[in-house]
């Protein structure tokens, strides 16, 4: 049986010969001599030295985020020397700091049941092959240039086709606005209803102020909705009355012109009420200015 120092004397000698292996390829031994720690101490963390040197050869021979090698995207295993240890983090690449505060915009646009890809929406991005889209970009750049002069712009009222890119549009300048450090909220009306409903005795309200008072807001798909009196006069009615008297740009798309909604609100379970719906498209043309853009399919 071996005595237990023959033991630590086989361990010893095992760490020895591991280090000096690893140390046999140059660039490893030039890697663990940056660390200015004497060798005793680093052939203890051979092995973690071993994976923290090829994760950062895998840095140096970086092609970008998308095609990162290391264990966890976008961050490198550094060792850092202590007095009587090595101790190990994950170092953050500059490639990720930079993306990460590129898109630190974000925070500033909230997004109810809506596609998370739409925070990525820009106007770079939009197709330039179609000239319906003229009037509605030259309209965006005139609200970016009013709204940063507080002249109080007044938002859009887009109709036009299914799948045409209405959302997209808007999307892209809330984000453009968003990195300007404004707040603004999408929202696809339909589901907001729905789940409006279903939160009385919850966040109700928190859910109604945020819609009364983001000061952009991006009402989706209205006209969509199953209209009823509470859902026209105890929240839309509410909802752009307080934006009309305070200034708060809004904006809407809908596959419906103004017409096809002023006749879709009026119809509600309990009968006709062409009054009400007629005080809500006041609202709306009180907030907004009507375009409309009729372009092909473009989510086939």
């Amino acid at each position: 049986m071996k005595k237990v120092t023959d033991l630590y004397s086989y361990d010893e000698t095992k760490l020895t010969q591991s280090f000096q292996k690893a140390c046999e390829n140059k660039e490893f031994k030039n890697f663990v001599a940056g660390l200015k720690s004497n060798e005793e101490l680093l052939m203890k963390y051979t092995s973690q030295l071993e994976d923290a040197f090829l994760e950062c050869q895998n840095c140096s021979a970086c092609e970008g985020l998308e095609s990162c090698k290391n264990s966890i995207k976008g961050y490198c295993f550094t060792p850092n020397v202590e007095e009587k240890l090595i101790s190990f983090y994950y170092n953050a690449c500059p490639k990720l700091r930079k993306k990460m505060k590129e898109d630190s915009y974000k925070e500033n646009l909230d997004l109810f049941q809506m596609p998370e890809e739409l925070k990525d929406a820009s106007f770079k991005n939009i197709y330039k092959d179609d000239k319906a889209r003229v009037p509605i970009i030259k309209y965006f750049k005139e609200f970016i240039e009013s709204y940063q002069k507080e002249e109080k712009p007044k938002g859009i009222y887009l109709t036009g086709s299914f799948g045409s890119g209405k959302t997209y549009l808007i999307a892209a300048l809330l984000n453009e606005m968003a990195k300007k450090g404004v707040k603004s909220i999408m929202i696809y009306y339909p589901e907001f209803l729905r789940e409006l409903k279903s939160s009385f005795q919850t966040n109700y309200s928190e859910k109604f102020d945020q819609a009364k008072k983001i000061p952009l807001l991006l009402l989706d798909d209205i006209g969509a909705e199953n209209c009823s009196d509470w859902s026209r006069d105890e929240v839309l009615g509410p909802i752009l009355q307080h934006r009309m008297e305070n200034h708060l740009p809004t904006f809407f798309t809908s596959n419906l012109t103004l017409e096809e909604l002023e006749k879709a609100l009026s119809v509600t379970s309990s009968g006709v009420d062409k009054v009400k719906s007629r005080r809500i498209i006041e609202r709306i043309k009180q907030l907004t200015i009507p375009l409309e853009l009729i372009s092909k399919n473009r989510r086939d």
